[in-house]
């Protein structure tokens, strides 16, 4: 990669952050109860049908879908929320990286598919100010890999799309996504252990196994 590159975008989840699967394992039980379904029930509905609606808009969207009282709606937020505030923390070296990329004079931005929580916690977290643009899709109503979402970070960068790097893992297409647009697009290997239940898609593009390695792609 050369100098022309001018801003990083980074996903957040399995990216910059690690979703705390084995602590969202511990709590969806209790979750499902407050919303009056079964663990098969919750995990069909909450993948499903709500999986965009959660992804793209409020959370009281996805909650009044139930017939819940006030403190119910409240447990549900509170449960998760904690949960996504233990995720909400750089994994080694990401922090690290972003510093080193703002050091050299890049621009840095997050593009992430999240729950309003992410938003509603982020001032709280070591995250908040690292990034001169930051879009979440449940603040925007869209999710990668619209194009339209990527346009988005790059307006807030004032930065070309060929001028641009995107990070990420690879879910939900984001890698071709931001290819569509013309940015450059780099998979982060993440071991599977790391990715419980889940295998990272197939890419022949540019790859890093740590983020360190960024610097020596721009």
């Amino acid at each position: 990669m050369t100098s022309r590159v001018r801003a990083v975008v980074f996903d957040l989840w399995n990216t910059i952050a690690r979703w705390p699967h084995a602590e969202w394992a511990a709590v969806r039980p209790r979750v499902a109860e407050r919303l009056g379904l079964s663990q098969e029930e919750f995990d069909e509905r909450w993948y499903g049908e709500l999986a965009h609606l959660r992804e793209t808009g409020p959370i009281a969207d996805v909650l009044a879908r139930f017939d819940l009282s006030p403190e119910a709606a409240e447990d549900v937020l509170e449960l998760r929320g904690a949960v996504t505030r233990q995720g909400l923390v750089p994994v080694p070296g990401a922090a690290e990286t972003i510093a080193g990329l703002r050091d050299r004079g890049l621009k840095t931005g997050l593009i992430t598919v999240c729950s309003e929580d992410v938003p509603r916690l982020w001032a709280e977290t070591p995250f908040h100010g690292l990034f001169d643009a930051e879009v979440f899709s449940s603040s925007v109503g869209l999710r990668k890999p619209d194009p339209r979402i990527y346009r988005l970070a790059l307006e807030q960068l004032d930065v070309p799309a060929g001028e641009a790097m995107f990070v990420g893992d690879g879910a939900n297409d984001e890698l071709g996504g931001a290819e569509r647009v013309g940015m450059a697009a780099v998979m982060l290997e993440v071991p599977p252990e790391e990715l419980p239940g889940e295998v990272q898609p197939e890419w022949d593009g540019l790859r890093i196994r740590a983020l360190p390695e960024l610097l020596d792609l721009v």
